[in-house]
C-alpha cells in the first residue's frame, strides 16, 4: 500500500500515523541523539560550574503509574530549590512539551526525595537548541510558550547564581563554540 493511501484513510478515521525509520545499525541512534547528548554535556558543564548546586541526568521516574525520565535534574540545597531541565533539540509538538514539563514538575519533589533532596520549591527551564527553524516555532507560537514559560535565558543566569523564588523559563541553547567556549 502506497503511504499516501495510508495516510488518507488514517486522516478519514482521525487516526495519526507516525513513519518512524528504524536501521538494523546503532549508528543511526547515535546520529538522532548526537544534538541532544551534546546539549547535556553543555548544560552539565555549565550547571557544574555553578556554585552550590547538585545534579543528576536523565533521572526516570515511575510513581502512581506515570513514567518518564527528566533530562538533567539540578537541586540548591542552601534554598531547596529544585530545578527541572528539559532539553529539546526541535520545537515540535508545544502542548506535549508544556504537559511533559508540568507532569515533571509536579513530580518532581517524590523524585528529588527519593535521591536524598528535600525540595522546597520547584522551578522549570526548558533549553531549545538555537536553530532558525525552532526561533521561527517559538515566534509562531510565543503568546502560549511565553505565558507557559516566561523567563528567558538573561533571567535564568542571575536566578541560578540566586534561586531565591520559583521561576519557569524557556531559552535558546547555542551550539559550543571552538575552543570550548559557549555564548
Amino acid at each position: 500500500m502506497r503511504l499516501r493511501t495510508l495516510e488518507r484513510i488514517a486522516d478519514a478515521l482521525d487516526v495519526r500515523i507516525d513513519v518512524v525509520p528504524r536501521w538494523r545499525g546503532a549508528a543511526l541512534d547515535r546520529l538522532l541523539n548526537a544534538g541532544h547528548s551534546a546539549m547535556h554535556e553543555q548544560v552539565a558543564t555549565w550547571l557544574s560550574g555553578r556554585a552550590g548546586w547538585q545534579f543528576r541526568p536523565e533521572v526516570s521516574f515511575s510513581i502512581y503509574g506515570e513514567r518518564g525520565t527528566i533530562d538533567l535534574l539540578a537541586f540548591h540545597q542552601g534554598t531547596g530549590t529544585l530545578l527541572v531541565i528539559e532539553l529539546k533539540t526541535a520545537l515540535v509538538d508545544i502542548q506535549a512539551l508544556i504537559g511533559t514539563v508540568d507532569r515533571y514538575a509536579r513530580l518532581g519533589p517524590k523524585v528529588a526525595a527519593d535521591l536524598g533532596w528535600k525540595a522546597s520549591r520547584v522551578s522549570v527551564w526548558v533549553l531549545v537548541s538555537e536553530t532558525a527553524t525552532n526561533r521561527r516555532r517559538l515566534a509562531a507560537h510565543r503568546t502560549v510558550l511565553r505565558s507557559a514559560f516566561p523567563a528567558d535565558g538573561r533571567g535564568m543566569r542571575a536566578w541560578v547564581a540566586r534561586p531565591a523564588t520559583g521561576i519557569r523559563a524557556l531559552s535558546f541553547l547555542a551550539p559550543p563554540r571552538e575552543g570550548g567556549a559557549t555564548r
